[in-house]
């Protein structure tokens, strides 16, 4: 199978993502609560497993082998495929998951179209660019990243392809143990190490020249004081609004379907 241009992306740079992108446990209850009463899922774009629920009736997809890789062994069975090509029946599933992924995707609108096909309910993280854009890190030391973000799909996308879609504010931790992009927003000197930065794809895709620059500015500012002096206040808050957000959907799937109880693997 041909891993696509997501595959390729996260043979790449995947490789720190079991360390460094553990599921927040407060992020995980507003998943679990998504999916609440989904006894058939499949997680599209799964990548190590984070936020699949556990059960018998749980399948992942993932193209990348570096990230199939670093999954545990309690995972669930995981099938190598891309979100465009589910190799699933109609109406196979109760539930879809989709977790920071669909931008990711050669072609959103018709991965989005197949979760609706396997799926009566399809749950999907992703973010408003508009919140985003004011995140400091992006707004005053990477702003490549709104750069390369320009024209992926994103809540205005996934809002446009999911019929019925209901959007939820994911708030970000302070101490969020998923390590994605702004996982780190009152813990500015987080970013300055490789690992993490690394295991952000938002990062890990720009040019090292750019990151480099950019992490000495953020290192002289913490040496300062100029970036407490800007941001001092974000130290007092338990969590806040990036722009991420859970869209739950039930959007329509066409043809017959398959019972999940029967064979969820069925083409």
């Amino acid at each position: 199978m041909d891993a696509g241009p997501a595959g390729e992306r996260y043979d790449r740079i995947g490789g720190g993502y079991a360390e460094h992108r553990r599921p927040d446990p407060r992020i995980e209850a507003l998943v679990a609560e998504a999916l609440a009463g989904s006894r058939s899922v499949v997680g599209v774009g799964s990548g190590s497993g984070s936020y699949e629920p556990r059960g018998p009736g749980v399948v992942a997809v993932e193209p990348s082998w570096t990230m199939i890789r670093q999954r545990s062994p309690e995972a669930a069975p995981v099938v190598r495929a891309r979100a465009e090509h589910l190799p699933f029946a109609t109406g196979a599933f109760d539930a879809s998951l989709a977790i920071l992924t669909v931008h990711h995707w050669s072609d959103p609108e018709l991965g989005l179209a197949e979760l609706a096909r396997v799926s009566r309910r399809q749950i999907v993280l992703t973010w408003d660019p508009a919140v985003w854009s004011r995140f400091w890190l992006v707004a005053e030391y990477l702003p490549e990243i709104l750069a390369n973000d320009a024209g992926l799909a994103t809540l205005a996308a996934v809002e446009g392809a999911l019929d019925g879609a209901e959007v939820r504010v994911v708030p970000v931790p302070w101490d969020c143990t998923d390590g994605f992009c702004g996982a780190y927003w009152r813990r500015p000197e987080v970013y300055l190490e490789a690992g993490p930065r690394n295991a952000t794809s938002g990062i890990a895709q720009l040019d090292a020249p750019v990151v480099s620059r950019a992490m000495a500015r953020l290192e002289e500012d913490l040496r300062s004081g100029g970036w407490r002096k800007r941001h001092g206040h974000l130290l007092a808050l338990q969590e806040i609004d990036l722009g991420y957000r859970l869209v739950i959907a039930s959007g329509a799937a066409t043809g017959a379907a398959t019972p999940a109880a029967s064979d969820p693997h069925a083409r």
